[in-house]
């Protein structure tokens, strides 16, 4: 991407984040007890790309060809002349997405997310537990007042049930990878589909469903949700052993300290690399810049990081194909360009 590519895309999603941000205020507010609300939003004021609900409104300007941020995303034409409420959709998305870095975080026990104190370390477990249950329960409230026809509301709280399910099937079989030695690359691109992917392709089929889309189409949005999803995972494993921790928001090469399997370790280890002994601590706190340089360096002498990124452009290619049953329009458009973004992105 050029780089007024990457600022067009750029500028499109900080001009939805804003809206999602002002909605986040609006259907989140803090109430008693106020130390619970205070620790569920404590993430989602400590910022965010908000990549997803952004896609989610452009996923809706371009099914129903509305120039971009010409409408109220709270009476957002159908595509049958009603109205709908997608903005509620879009802070519904982002509401599970908080639930999930909150748990994955006590997980983890990061101490780090977004530059500021994970949940649990600035308050305490308990609270983090219960922030976190209050967003996944908070996130289905909202999408049932997005105004929808009964039984498309019913159609998208059925994808978000069945996308919060998926992702605890992810999380769970990440933590199983790293107990394994023979983690193929199928069964990690089906972990990084249940655990990354299936929310963005929530966020591309819910709005499909909401506005009275046919099957196909909700199922084409769904597939380029998945595969973008993807990518984006894979980039991540990559900026996990590439950026500076400061700019990362966490420590630099955790997913290889903690034995995380990713794309990259998978391939090493099939050219041969002993990827459990890259690193010779456990502790994130203990691992040393040198050791993670060295670490890396290795990777990528054998073409593991190289690898990566090569898969990620392949998960993109396909998901963009998926767009062809959407109008061509300015916000179909943006949808390309956000999924190229995705692999492209330096942090």
């Amino acid at each position: 991407m050029t780089h007024s590519e990457v600022r067009s895309v750029t500028e499109a999603v900080a001009e939805r984040r804003e809206r999602v941000n002002r909605a986040i205020e609006e259907e989140l507010p803090i109430a008693r007890p106020e130390r619970l609300y205070e620790a569920s939003r404590y993430l989602l004021d400590a910022g965010g790309k908000r990549l997803r609900p952004a896609v989610l409104l452009l996923t809706a300007e371009a099914l129903c060809d509305v120039a971009p941020l010409s409408t109220d995303y709270r009476e957002f034409p159908t595509l049958d002349g009603d109205t709908v409420d997608v903005l509620r959709a879009a802070v519904s998305i982002e509401t599970i997405q908080s639930f999930t870095l909150i748990h994955d975080d006590i997980m983890d026990d990061d101490d780090l997310r977004r530059g500021v104190p994970s949940v649990h370390r600035e308050y305490d477990l308990e609270t983090a537990i219960l922030a976190g249950d209050t967003l996944y329960s908070k996130a289905f409230e909202i999408m049932l007042e997005s105004g929808a026809h009964p039984g498309r509301s019913l159609k998208a709280l059925r994808t978000l049930a069945s996308t919060c399910t998926r992702i605890c099937e992810g999380q769970s079989l990440d933590v199983e990878f790293e107990r394994r030695e023979d983690v193929s690359e199928s069964e990690y691109l089906e972990m990084i589909e249940l655990k990354t992917a299936v929310l963005y392709g929530s966020a591309t089929s819910v709005p499909a469903d909401l506005l009275g889309a046919d099957d196909r189409t909700v199922e084409a949005l769904y597939r380029y949700g998945i595969d973008i999803g993807k990518a984006f995972q894979i980039q991540d494993d990559v900026l996990d052993l590439t950026v500076p921790s400061d700019v990362l928001g966490k420590q630099r090469g955790s997913d290889l300290v903690e034995g995380k399997r990713t794309l990259i370790t998978l391939h090493a280890r099939e050219q041969g690399v002993d990827v459990d002994s890259l690193i010779g601590t456990d502790d994130p706190e203990a691992v040393t810049e040198r050791e993670i340089d060295d670490a890396v360096s290795r990777l990528e002498a054998v073409g593991s990081i190289e690898y990566a990124r090569e898969r990620a452009q392949s998960l993109v290619r396909e998901g963009k194909d998926e767009l062809a049953v959407l109008p061509e329009n300015e916000a179909r458009s943006q949808l390309e360009a956000i999924a190229d973004y995705l692999i492209e992105r330096g942090y």
